[in-house]
């Protein structure tokens, strides 16, 4: 191993040293703090090549890192960059979700939080394949826009309580190099380079609390509830080491979350949800998520009444008009509707989730790059969940889109996606396991 006090600075030439910590984590080694300083500053400032980084990443997918590694690669990834410095009044609570099918929580969860008195700055993604992101479904309204400037979020965190917006330019830059690497190198399942990634963006936003949602079934990356438990405990184990206060809860997406799959149409279930109504699964985990936020704050508010008091609705109206957008204009409305009916009567014994989300990606709702558009009113409402009772030949699900072509794929992505039987499957609760430091 390269001794510590031998590493050149990240500007010069250094090839030798890079394959060095290379050969140290494919052989199974421990990468020192050192090393993997160095490695990260170097491959931010192009000093490690590309293939490089991608041999390092593929050893760590198959060798793993220990908790003391992982905790420095979160650093040496914040340390890439700024962190926010936020003067705002109030504390300070975060929430993070790894991602799922109808997943729109963010939407009611932060305008119902900041009504309770937090203050909420949630940087936000865009969707990526099957799974949505909160600023695709939120351009869907007339006139909002994500990018912010850190003035314009200060000053709407201390006017309004809450914020969604893009994450801006300087935040843990070495991470936006290696999520881009690693989903063209099949390294995206490692948990020590997810929990990083997630953590880093995280933590260099300054929250004083942060609140994970580590997503468990077919629509979400961990499919198993063990697996979601190891990246819940690598998660909040990272946070603790850095000082910020982390709650996990592990929650379902064996199937849709609520019963609107898209842009548009999760936004106006969410503004349902904030109204007093919406489905029943979005409304209990946005409530769980929110008491776990509002206790890292130290605040002690019922959000349940909150929500059912109609408060957090005008949050989210002056939350939306302050960033530019209009709460009361129509949503946009598709060219298409295509109606899957119920192959038989009974009762909807399945719905998963990877397939309607798919399903929805295909109909336009999704991209497959990063630099690709979504359509704003493409998606897929759901007309019953599992439980219910269908009748053969009714409304099933509903097909959004205003491209028609799309279809058919949408329909292959769906066989095999729903089963109707003559029992209802057994209930199981949106919360699944709540992992603390």
């Amino acid at each position: 191993m390269t001794p510590a006090d031998a590493l050149p600075p990240a500007e010069a030439a250094s090839d030798p040293v890079a394959v060095d910590v290379i050969r140290t984590k494919r052989d199974g080694g421990r990468l020192s703090d050192e090393q993997i300083d160095w490695v990260v500053d170097a491959y931010t400032h192009g000093v490690v090549a590309e293939e490089q980084m991608a041999a390092l990443a593929m050893a760590i997918f198959l060798r793993g890192m220990d908790d003391g590694e992982i905790a420095r690669w979160t650093g040496a990834m914040i340390d890439s960059g700024s962190r926010l410095s936020l003067d705002v009044a109030r504390p300070t609570v975060d929430k993070h979700s790894t991602g799922g099918v109808g997943d729109k929580i963010t939407l009611p969860l932060a305008p119902l939080v900041a009504a309770c008195g937090a203050a909420v700055p949630q940087l936000s993604g865009r969707g990526l394949g099957h799974t949505g992101g909160t600023l695709d479904k939120l351009e869907a309204i007339p006139g909002w826009r994500a990018a912010l400037s850190l003035d314009e979020i200060a000053a709407q965190l201390n006017s309004v309580g809450a914020v969604v917006c893009a994450a801006t330019e300087g935040l843990a830059p070495a991470d936006k190099k290696l999520y881009a690497l690693r989903d063209v190198t099949s390294t995206v399942e490692s948990v020590p380079l997810i929990a990083s990634s997630i953590m880093s963006k995280k933590i260099a936003e300054g929250a004083s609390g942060l609140v994970l949602d580590v997503k468990a079934g077919s629509g979400a990356f961990m499919k198993t509830v063990p697996e979601a438990q190891l990246l819940a405990r690598t998660l909040v184990d990272i946070g603790t080491a850095h000082g910020v206060a982390c709650t996990a809860l592990i929650t379902d997406m064996g199937t849709p979350l609520g019963r609107a799959v898209g842009n548009a149409v999760e936004v106006a279930e969410a503004v349902e949800v904030l109204r007093g109504g919406g489905p029943a699964d979005v409304v209990s985990l946005t409530v769980a998520l929110a008491r776990e936020m509002l206790a890292l704050a130290g605040i002690s508010v019922d959000p349940a009444e909150v929500l059912a008091s109609g408060e957090a609705y005008e949050v989210w109206a002056r939350m939306i008009s302050a960033q530019g957008g209009d709460p009361s204009a129509a949503l946009p409305r598709p060219s298409t509707v295509h109606v899957v009916p119920a192959p038989a009567s009974g009762v909807l014994t399945s719905l998963d989730a990877y397939a309607v989300g798919v399903a929805a990606w295909r109909l336009g709702a999704g991209r497959a790059r990063k630099e690709d558009p979504v359509q704003a009113a493409a998606g897929i409402l759901c007309h019953a969940k599992p439980g219910d009772q269908v009748v053969e030949g009714e409304p099933l699900l509903e097909l959004h889109t205003d491209t028609p072509d799309a279809i058919p794929a949408a329909l292959a992505a769906l066989e095999g996606g729903f089963a109707v039987g003559a029992e209802a499957p057994a209930a199981r609760g949106i919360v699944l396991e709540t992992v603390r430091p």
